[in-house]
């Protein structure tokens, strides 16, 4: 099977986290979404998305399966899916959820015979939406991953409280707590935890990513690929190649690739006056009111921050932001602004790129004109917002 992830409205309103890829490659559980269709409906994927993403995030020609890729997939909703014959689409309310057809057009999917799919979907509209419902992609995901496998074994130095917990091959830890009886553990293939450390699930670390000595890991916590983690963190996905390792509070938060955070820095994720929390929205170029009380910050991919930063509750930093200094900045950090709560200046691409050639340098990854691509289209499209 063949399918293509396509983007739909909510790429807009996913920014600053989607200007650099496609929505169905966000990750929210342990799997990106564009994983979980896959591993499912044991099928290759590719994406049908923005022309500037297409050079990295490519669609397959071939394929006549296309699927939203702002939906998470479950039971009810996969076989659905499977049912679909050539001519149909499947329609939530007014969401198409996926049509077998000649092309990648909504409108033309509109003219295609309707199915209309009669139980509740998990759509991913808002960058709040992954940390929201990461504990429940979890539970799904570990289900998916662990089906007819047997866990690796841990040291026997570590305190198990509970069984729900699964090690992959080359997962080690020491000295350390699991509480898995609120929810699944999930240790990926060659990720460690290192002494001290107490994690209550639901928790997912990812292949290759480490957690420090003495951190404290709070449920519904997602740690992506090849990442590093320290000091406390409470219901956040980090997506991979990442760091936070230091002492230091993260919270109800999203943080994409690339992205670094300074030793003993912290976000808020409560107003002093328990008010719903307002995130600034791309789509609309002003705060829109999330509904809830607890919103920490959202972190697009090589943003980054240096020791001590303090962020608001509710704070957006773009894409490739660099913030530093003392006192808290302001809640939205435009992509590629240079400062802190003092002022901000434009960060030059030309010196984004030389600190990212670095960065990839020390992963041995190639740093590409494809990433440098994807990275000029967001400086230039994101120029309104730097008028400092």
């Amino acid at each position: 099977m063949k399918i293509n992830l396509f983007d739909d409205f909510s790429w807009a309103s996913l920014r600053p986290l989607t200007f650099t890829r496609p929505v169905a490659d966000l990750r929210i559980g342990i799997l990106t979404i564009a994983e979980k269709w896959a591993k499912n409906l044991n099928a290759d994927f590719g994406f049908a998305t923005q022309d500037y993403l297409s050079a990295k995030y490519a669609s397959i020609t071939q394929a006549n399966f296309f699927i939203n890729g702002s939906i998470c997939p479950d039971e009810g909703l996969l076989s659905a899916v499977s049912k679909l014959s050539g001519g149909e689409v499947l329609l939530k309310d007014d969401v198409v959820i996926a049509y077998l057809g000649e092309k990648y057009d909504l409108i033309y999917a509109r003219t295609l015979k309707p199915i209309n799919y009669p139980n509740p979907i998990l759509k991913i509209n808002y960058p709040e939406d992954i940390f929201t419902h990461n504990g429940s992609e979890i539970r799904k995901d570990f289900a998916l991953l662990t089906k007819g496998k047997t866990s690796a074994s841990l040291s026997s130095t570590n305190t198990f409280l509970g069984d729900d917990i699964f090690v992959e091959e080359g997962a080690t830890a020491e000295c350390s707590i699991f509480n898995s009886k609120q929810g699944p553990i999930y240790l990926g293939k060659d990720s460690q935890v290192w002494e001290g450390s107490i994690i209550r699930g639901s928790f997912a670390l990812c292949q290759g990513s480490s957690v420090k000595m003495g951190a404290k890991i709070y449920p519904n916590t997602t740690i992506g690929p090849f990442s590093r983690v320290g000091g406390e963190i409470n219901n956040a996905v980090i997506w991979g190649y990442s760091s936070k390792g230091h002492e230091g509070y993260l919270g109800n938060a999203v943080l994409g690739q690339w992205c670094n955070i300074g030793a003993d820095s912290n976000n808020s994720n409560l107003k002093n006056n328990y008010a719903d929390v307002r995130l600034w929205d791309y789509e609309k170029e002003s705060f829109r009111k999330t509904g809830l009380q607890f919103c920490g910050l959202i972190m697009g991919d090589h943003a980054k921050c240096g020791i001590n930063t303090m962020f608001n509750t509710g704070t957006v930093a773009g894409v490739s932001a660099n913030i530093f200094g003392a006192g808290f900045p302001r809640n939205f950090i435009p992509d590629f602004a240079w400062g802190g709560a003092s002022g901000f200046e434009v960060y030059s691409i030309t010196k984004m790129f030389e600190t990212a050639e670095k960065v990839f340098a020390r992963r041995e990854l190639p740093f590409d004109n494809i990433e440098k691509e994807i990275l000029k289209a967001v400086f230039d499209s994101t120029q309104q917002h730097r008028r400092f």
